[in-house]
């Protein structure tokens, strides 16, 4: 090779190392399309009369005001430091709790104990069983409620004839009056949890029942070491809706006990709220109410989802 030649130097930069940015994924975004049309009619139908209630709760708002005679006054957290001073509404609140419970345990324990039955009866029982719990689940809270009220009438029901009560009413105390309002909770709300639960079930794989059975495991051992494990999920939403629906019951304590019972010793909170705003004619007080039980359900919820995903599950 020559003096003069010179040898080529590759001025090309190195590759580098480090790591290229992530790209975002070309589906990523095609579930919420899918869901955008859902979630535009909840903030319709949800989210507007929340933010509603929310302002008027803050609000000074009585028959005055929505006749037009007063200007609305803006109280502030004034309404909710009244609800809170108030003693009838822990006691209403408390009452609400321990009834809601019941109903939600009761109706679990039905719906749950009736969806294995429809698994170890016969088809013909089966379909007999769904449209008898399908008909109580397509009944108007209102109808179910008055239907109920008649078979526990004190002069023309048929429980009381069978059960040697005479005249005795099931409207006048308080705790006879809460445990009918349960039973009629349960009757219109365990059709719910039983499909539910029963289409769970059958998605469960013959065999691990059947190895469990050959182990010698009894029915409530199987429920609860095989299948309640395994429709954990499914009783989490059943659960979860039970809650709900069972801390705002309205038309079953309303139509049974004539508007809350007897001064008053049937109120939930939901009734409660419902004689503050329209029979007293405090529209902020019910509204504050009202947001309190918003509250209340949504951090219970959502305590329970925490707690379940601390114990690993996939909710």
């Amino acid at each position: 090779m020559a003096a003069h030649d010179t040898v080529a130097v590759d001025k090309r930069p190195a590759p580098s190392t480090a790591p290229a940015p992530r790209r975002r994924t070309r589906g990523a975004f095609t579930p919420w399309l899918y869901l955008a049309p859902a979630l535009v009619v909840l903030a319709a139908l949800l989210g507007y009369p929340i933010y509603q209630l929310g302002l008027i709760s803050l609000y000074r708002y009585t028959q005055a005001q929505v006749s037009g005679g007063e200007p609305t006054v803006f109280r502030g957290f004034g309404n909710y430091a009244d609800v809170f001073a108030d003693d009838r509404f822990w006691q209403v609140l408390l009452a609400t709790v321990v009834f809601a419970a019941a109903c939600v345990l009761s109706t679990l324990a039905v719906g749950c104990a009736l969806a294995v039955l429809l698994t170890r009866v016969r088809a013909l029982p089966r379909l007999a069983l769904m449209l008898a719990a399908l008909g109580a689940w397509a009944t108007p809270a209102v109808t179910g409620s008055t239907v109920w009220l008649f078979l526990f009438d004190p002069d023309f029901g048929p429980v009381n004839r069978v059960l040697g009560l005479g005249d005795h009413s099931w409207t006048y105390g308080r705790y006879s009056a809460f445990f009918l309002v349960l039973l009629e909770v349960v009757w219109c709300s365990f059709p719910f949890v039983m499909v539910t639960v029963y289409a769970g079930i059958r998605a469960v794989p013959s065999e691990v029942l059947e190895a469990a059975a050959l182990d010698g495991a009894s029915q409530w051992r199987i429920w609860r070491s095989v299948l309640a494990p395994m429709l954990r999920p499914i009783l989490v939403v059943v659960t979860i809706q039970s809650v709900i629906w069972d801390f705002k019951v309205f038309t079953q304590i309303y139509v049974m006990t004539n508007g809350g019972g007897i001064a008053g010793q049937n109120l939930v909170l939901n009734v409660y709220a419902y004689q503050e705003a329209f029979a007293s004619s405090q529209y902020g007080l019910g509204a504050a109410i009202g947001v309190v039980m918003l509250l209340i359900l949504l951090t219970v919820t959502l305590g329970y989802l925490r707690l379940l995903r601390r114990q690993g599950e996939d909710i």
